[in-house]
């Protein structure tokens, strides 16, 4: 009995030695209890957590609730529905098909944007909000080469989705997509993002910009011009396309960056149309084979197969050879991404190219141009949409792509509002207007400074797309 007495002592005296040991030792902690969350953490570790905050480094992906995120963008998202009139050709009878999809108001006065194949050819287009509430839209412009259209509802103090920095996306980092998937009110889905810098090839056109978001969210038929948000509920795509053998969902959905869709937008509400800005060059990716020839440590980069006479490229000193590694202190890894970054910014505009030439590295200041070699902003474009609202239809140039394929200069008639004047006298959407009044005109600008111009009578002279027969409308201003 007096053994175990004598072994129970000693081990409560060892138990006593060891903690006072480790108080002895350990740093003097402080206990902070935070009223607003009901948390309990220690004063040092509240320091940390902050500082990792503050870096950035978890600003979207550390939340794994959705609610907050789907609470601010549902009332953002709203539901579109276009009538297209099909048929009929230069007489009366044709018929009306419609198309739905999503859009995401993006200002509080009613401007939204949803892809551009939701309205394209549209003569009328319905706004449906989370709250029911019903709008007719007019379209501001159209960008068919990213797949971007700007509408105006006329309202005050509408929910909106602030812009986020798509370039900060990761991948594998949570996003929400939201819209009206078969017509379904507001539809929030998540998944993650599965890369990015996509190239799908579905905008067709040499001129297109495809670098889109991948993900997994569930997107379907519907979802096209809604919302793709991070987990603290900034825009940071729009959902634009999916890859299926059925037509629905089957796991790869993609939506165009919401810095690319921005710089869209702005350029839409300030000019009516977009004012892309061009290296002046034929590039292509990077292979195994030809890092190893050229002596990249890897297959990243874009590979300079011609830079075109007098183009920005030409200007700064680039040559067919040069690999494009960086633009503005941004890695390029693909040609996505080098057209992504570029179609940010506007003719006149000055980046910083970095290239590999001959195992050297080199550093470029180039001054941007448009299609036509020159840097300087076209002055005089559609402001607003006074001929839509006052003669029911809207204009838009002729892309690079279609003035080579049918040899046309002048302007495309992109959409014609119902039970307007010029909706009377049958004009189709897609009517390539080549001059106006007896004037022949190379864009858009021209044709709409001699339509406000004109005292009264109105002559669009032109032909559709694909069609030899010279086509002619007249109509009288109101």
């Amino acid at each position: 009995m007096k053994k175990y007495g004598l072994l129970f002592s000693v081990s409560l005296l060892s138990a006593f030695f060891a903690v006072a040991v480790y108080r002895f030792f350990e740093p003097e902690q402080h206990i902070v209890w935070n009223d607003a969350d009901g948390e309990v953490r220690y004063a040092g570790l509240v320091e940390k957590l902050f500082d990792a905050r503050a870096s950035g480094d978890f600003h979207s992906s550390a939340p794994t609730d959705f609610i907050t995120a789907a609470q601010i963008a549902t009332p953002a998202v709203a539901n579109i529905r276009a009538l297209v009139e099909v048929g009929g050709g230069m007489w009366k009878g044709g018929s009306l098909a419609g198309s739905s999809g999503s859009g995401v108001l993006v200002t509080p006065d009613g401007f939204l944007i949803t892809n551009h194949h939701v309205v394209e050819n549209s003569t009328d287009i319905k706004v449906t909000l989370a709250d029911k509430r019903e709008y007719k839209a007019r379209v501001v412009g159209v960008d068919p080469s990213t797949d971007i259209a700007l509408l105006k509802i006329e309202e005050i103090d509408l929910p909106f989705l602030v812009f986020g920095n798509s370039d900060s996306v990761r991948v594998g980092e949570w996003v929400l997509a939201v819209g009206n998937p078969f017509n379904l009110e507001s539809t929030v889905t998540a998944g993650i993002v599965s890369a990015k810098g996509r190239n799908i090839n579905i905008l067709g056109g040499g001129s297109s910009i495809e670098a889109f978001i991948q993900t997994d969210a569930a997107v379907n038929p519907g979802n096209s011009g809604g919302a793709l948000v991070n987990t603290v509920g900034e825009l940071v795509g729009i959902n634009t396309a999916i890859i299926t053998e059925s037509g629905n969902y089957e796991g790869y959905s993609f939506a165009v960056p919401a810095n690319l869709a921005q710089k869209v937008v702005r350029d839409l509400r300030e000019y009516g149309e977009v004012q892309r800005a061009f290296l002046g060059i034929n590039i292509e990716d990077i292979d195994g084979d030809r890092a190893r020839e050229i002596g990249l440590p890897n297959a990243e980069g874009v590979y300079v197969t011609k830079v075109n006479l007098n183009s920005a490229a030409d200007d700064a000193g680039l040559r067919g050879g040069d690999v494009i590694v960086g633009l503005n202190d941004i890695r390029v890894r693909s040609t996505p991404e080098l057209q992504e970054y570029v179609g940010r910014f506007r003719p006149g505009e000055q980046v910083t190219v970095e290239y590999v030439r001959e195992g050297r590295r080199f550093r470029s200041r180039v001054t941007l141009k448009n299609t036509e070699n020159s840097s300087v902003i076209a002055k005089g474009l559609y402001r607003g949409n006074e001929l839509e609202e006052d003669l029911g239809m809207v204009f838009r140039n002729l892309t690079i792509d279609e003035t080579g394929e049918y040899r046309l200069s002048g302007a495309v008639i992109s959409s014609v509002r119902r039970n307007s004047i010029v909706y009377d006298t049958n004009l189709q959407p897609g009517f390539v207007v080549t001059s106006v009044n007896g004037n022949r005109i190379k864009n858009a600008s021209e044709a709409i400074e001699i339509i406000r111009s004109a005292v009264n009578q109105i002559s669009l002279d032109g032909y559709y797309m694909g069609e030899p027969d010279l086509y002619s409308y007249r109509f009288r201003k109101e």
